[in-house]
């Protein structure tokens, strides 16, 4: 088993093995309109279904970098309406969240859906920045038709930061994000949260479309496991939310998070 200090190296190293892929080949598995598996693990074991990806998986890689950083606010409304559908497991329920791609210099207003049948849309306009006066040009139109509320109906409440790998298949059907060094920051409680060795591997493909990677996962005995960033970065950050129906979650995030 590799030491915490070796573990990064380790992965940059198997990520740099592999085939790149710009964004320009991208455009065609952008998966706007798809089916979302999440898996929650270790790096340790990230480090292991890398080297069994070698050969089968191309590595999104911009301006020569292939680990790309993305900064994250979420909004919410003074009720906590978002992160209450989530918890409550409605369907269909909705997030807001501005995103910014460091490395790309570009950052966008986006809402995700997911329906009754767990197929996930998002719609996104472009903006300034993450700030609030660069935000407020372009929502209130946007954020109307979707959510049915303008940008004074809701706050930013929590804000992540992270590290994420995105590969693709040699067949081009399918995306996988594999997010890590996690960290969070609450807007309201000011408190702060990391986690640790966590890593959210997430499949993106549109139907049920062969997987090589679902064979690998499995033999690692990685199994698909739900993980919103925004609840649990609130669940982390705020102990003044509902959490029941995450406990049993956190429990386990702790447990990887210590590994």
């Amino acid at each position: 088993m590799l030491e915490k200090s070796q573990i990064n190296t380790c992965i940059a190293d198997l990520v740099g093995r592999m085939a790149p892929i710009g964004l320009d080949k991208m455009s065609g598995i952008k998966l706007m309109n798809r089916t979302d598996t999440k898996f929650v693990t270790n790096k340790q074991k990230l480090a292991q279904l890398l080297e069994m990806a070698q050969g089968q998986y191309f590595a999104q890689q911009i301006d020569e970098s292939r680990i790309a950083e993305y900064v994250t606010t979420y909004w919410d409304t003074d009720d906590y309406r978002f992160y209450l559908e989530h918890h409550n497991g409605r369907a269909p329920r909705q997030k807001v969240r501005v995103r910014s791609y460091v490395g790309s210099n570009l950052t966008f207003l986006e809402v995700k859906t997911k329906n009754n049948h767990g197929r996930t849309k998002k719609k996104r306009i472009e903006v300034p920045g993450q700030e609030v006066t660069a935000v407020r040009e372009r929502a209130d139109e946007f954020l109307d038709g979707l959510v049915h509320m303008g940008l004074d109906d809701i706050h930013p409440t929590v804000q992540n930061h992270f590290h994420r790998i995105t590969l693709v298949n040699y067949g081009k059907t399918e995306r996988l994000t594999i997010d890590f060094d996690v960290e969070f920051r609450n807007f309201e409680t000011h408190h702060e949260a990391q986690t640790g060795q966590l890593v959210i591997i997430e499949l993106k493909r549109d139907g049920n479309v062969p997987s090589p990677v679902l064979d690998m996962l499995r033999r690692l005995r990685i199994k698909p496991s739900g993980f919103s960033k925004y609840c649990i970065g609130s669940v982390m950050t705020n102990r003044g939310l509902k959490r029941n129906m995450f406990k049993p979650k956190m429990v386990r995030i702790r447990k990887l998070v210590n590994s």
